[in-house]
């Protein structure tokens, strides 16, 4: 059965605008806990570095794990069919599912991973006074790009659609019943 739409993200289009997205929301974020947290405070420490490329590191992990637990919350399905890793020569991380989701499950499973990756950190990070967390969650926020554009495009496919998730490209089957699938 062939889908009735696919959903494709081009990386080498979008990446220049994630880019630029990113930078803004980093500046943004700091400017903002600038204003309200810490008036003209900004350090560089070696610790602070490391607490940065480390929890950045940790956050893409989480991001990609809470894909995978959407997976199974959200759309239902057995953890055995949960599939994750790295595809190096996209430069991305994929968390994805062989199984069909329905389409507003899979909407849940794109943005699951923003609230407890971006915008939990963020709201940690001012609420304690943490700076590094503020910028993760806005790096994170941006990691969420790609997500958003796909959350964009489900929005205008019906509810009960079938959503499938391609294995390996940022790319999504939709269909108007439950695709076969390649057992």
């Amino acid at each position: 059965m062939e889908p009735q739409k696919v959903i494709n993200l081009n990386i080498e289009e979008i990446a220049p605008k994630a880019l630029w997205f990113n930078v803004v929301l980093v500046v943004g974020f700091a400017l903002a806990y600038q204003l309200f947290r810490e008036p003209l405070s900004f350090g560089f420490s070696l610790f602070g570095i490391l607490y940065f490329f480390g929890g950045y590191a940790l956050l893409i992990v989480l991001h990609e794990l809470f894909h995978l637990i959407g997976f199974v919350a959200f759309g239902k399905v057995p953890v055995s069919s949960l599939q994750y890793g790295l595809n190096l020569k996209l430069g991305i991380a994929y968390a994805t599912s062989d199984r069909p989701v329905k389409n507003r499950a899979m909407r849940a499973v794109l943005l699951l991973p923003f609230w407890m990756t971006a915008v939990l950190p963020t709201v940690i990070g001012f609420w304690v006074g943490d700076q590094v967390l503020v910028l993760l969650g806005a790096m994170l926020t941006a990691g969420a790009f790609g997500d958003f554009l796909m959350y964009r495009e489900l929005r205008k496919e019906p509810n009960d659609a079938w959503i499938l998730d391609d294995p390996k490209l940022p790319r999504l089957h939709v269909y108007t019943s439950y695709p076969p699938l390649n057992e």
